[in-house]
């Protein structure tokens, strides 16, 4: 089944969102509003425009059993958005509530818990931010991570008990950190992680392999495996109980979103502007090829580049390499490059979500870019990438 592409806008998607049966979208069109968007024959409709924040959206995560929204911006705010009646109109609106998040700089990436009743909210002030609501003074409060977060937070996941959390950072680490609210959560059973969890322990610290920014985190389905993806365009499965890491490393352009589709498979996707998929289990890991059908992977060609994927076969990078190595240039002349990657998505791909699961497994992905595409995927159609297999290293 080929992949279904909607060209949602002219400027970049920086989050996306899908409700419980997938009839609507939340977006952030790199802009201070998030819009959610319902589909309309072959393409995606405005239905309403959520405007509170005062600076740039940088995440949004949609609860499927609540139907509550939550936003992060970069004004230091968030925002959880529920369907209220309007009390003049009766108007069914979407009715804002302030998150004190008590963070002096950006939020960067939000995400709401399994059992939606606690969200976290990662940050460049070196914390993390656990929500959950008082149901005394009828307000969302904030408990911190802190230590030993020595950098910018760029991304969080929830391990299915509800209390572990996954984190990873600008300070070149993946952390487990244990997000227990006494107040909030039942005593969790041990896990591969520990069994001992009062609110801030540290269960686990990775470091990306060659010192990356640690972009995208995930718990397997089961929670006793932890993937990561890194800077230096590697990304690292962590076994716990093994020990055990497998880093694979890639003849690519870094990562910077990834989602597990099973407990043996996982789809990630960054800088290179196609999906790529990972598979493997406690014995090892390797690449299994791409989402993306087109051409590129496979097509033929001598020199450098040759079997190189998505933006390094690029016309644009292929006149940046020769001016840089053979000192030509063809930008404005008769020999002028193709600039259009040979790939569906045009530019980084910035977010990577389950969109569809059957028995457990996910089916279907959804992509959103900094081309302003959002783009279904079929896990199931995998093609190989040609030249490259080989040159993935594990170890």
């Amino acid at each position: 089944m080929a992949p279904q592409v909607y060209a949602l806008s002219q400027t970049p998607v920086t989050s996306h969102a899908f409700n419980a049966d997938r009839t609507k979208v939340c977006i952030s069109l790199n802009s201070n509003e998030a819009q959610i968007l319902s589909p309309k024959g072959s393409e995606w409709v405005v239905n309403e425009t959520l405007s509170e924040h005062d600076k740039v959206i940088t995440s949004i995560d949609w609860a499927p059993n609540s139907n509550r929204i939550v936003t992060a911006s970069q004004d230091r705010n968030a925002y959880v958005w529920q369907e209220t009646p309007d009390p003049e109109t009766g108007k069914i609106i979407w009715k804002p509530t302030l998150v004190l998040l008590r963070i002096n700089r950006a939020a960067t990436y939000v995400r709401w818990s399994p059992k939606e009743d606690k969200f976290a909210v990662a940050s460049g002030a070196r914390a993390i931010a656990i929500c959950s609501f008082d149901e005394e003074n009828n307000w969302w409060v904030a408990k911190q991570l802190k230590k030993p977060i020595r950098s910018t937070v760029l991304s969080v996941d929830w391990h299915p008990n509800n209390v572990l959390l996954a984190a990873g950072s600008a300070d070149l680490k993946a952390r487990v950190f244990s997000a227990y609210i006494k107040e909030v959560d039942e005593r969790p059973s041990p896990t591969v992680w520990g069994s001992k969890l009062p609110f801030n322990t540290i269960c686990g610290e990775y470091s990306s392999p060659s010192g990356g920014w640690v972009h995208a985190v995930g718990f397997s389905p089961s929670g006793d495996v932890l993937a990561f993806a890194s800077h230096d365009s590697t990304i690292s499965i962590v076994y716990p109980s093994g020990p055990a890491v497998y880093n694979i490393r890639l003849p690519a352009l870094p990562l910077v979103s990834l989602t597990w589709t099973s407990e043996n498979g996982i789809v990630a996707a960054g800088h290179d502007c196609r999906p790529l998929v990972f598979s493997g289990s406690e014995q090892g890991w390797q690449e299994a090829g791409t989402l993306d059908d087109s051409k590129s992977g496979g097509a033929s060609g001598s020199g450098f580049g040759a079997g190189t994927p998505g933006r390094l076969k690029s016309g644009a990078f292929a006149t940046f390499r020769d001016a840089d190595v053979r000192g030509q240039s063809s930008i404005g002349g008769a020999g002028q490059t193709d600039t259009k990657l040979t790939t569906i998505h045009q530019n980084t791909i910035t977010s990577v979500r389950p969109y569809e699961i059957v028995n457990g497994e996910v089916t279907k992905v959804s992509t959103s870019g900094v081309d302003g595409s959002l783009v279904l995927w079929d896990t199931n159609e995998v093609s190989a990438i040609t030249g490259r297999l080989g040159a993935a290293h594990l170890r």
